[in-house]
């Protein structure tokens, strides 16, 4: 199958100030959502657990997904993640117009 750039976007929360909150958005190559949804979870998770480890975030995987901004004390909820194709144009024009302002929307950690 064709591999394709898809943005995977998960909503976050801060623990410390649970009103804070923001969304994360990854792109990468992957043949379909469901693969894409795994990677950008790789990723993350890999980012993670580096950050709690002292060491340096990883840059960009070989298949071009990343988690750079990972922040510690950020929790990512996975169940509220999206997945379409990338249209770099789009992603944030869509996340300011589709009223996801709001931090009311449910976010809660996967972990």
């Amino acid at each position: 199958m064709t591999k394709v750039y898809f943005q995977v976007d998960v909503p976050t929360r801060n623990c410390a100030q649970p009103e804070r909150c923001g969304l994360h958005v990854f792109t990468g190559a992957a043949e379909t959502e469901a693969d894409a949804l795994r990677i950008a979870r790789e990723a993350c998770e890999a980012a993670v657990a580096a950050r709690a480890a002292g060491a340096a975030i990883p840059r960009r995987r070989p298949d071009g997904w990343g988690a750079r901004g990972v922040r510690s004390g950020w929790v990512f909820d996975w169940a509220g993640a999206t997945v379409a194709l990338w249209e770099h144009d789009r992603a944030f024009w869509s996340f300011r117009n589709q009223g996801v302002a709001s931090c009311d929307q449910g976010v809660a950690s996967s972990r």
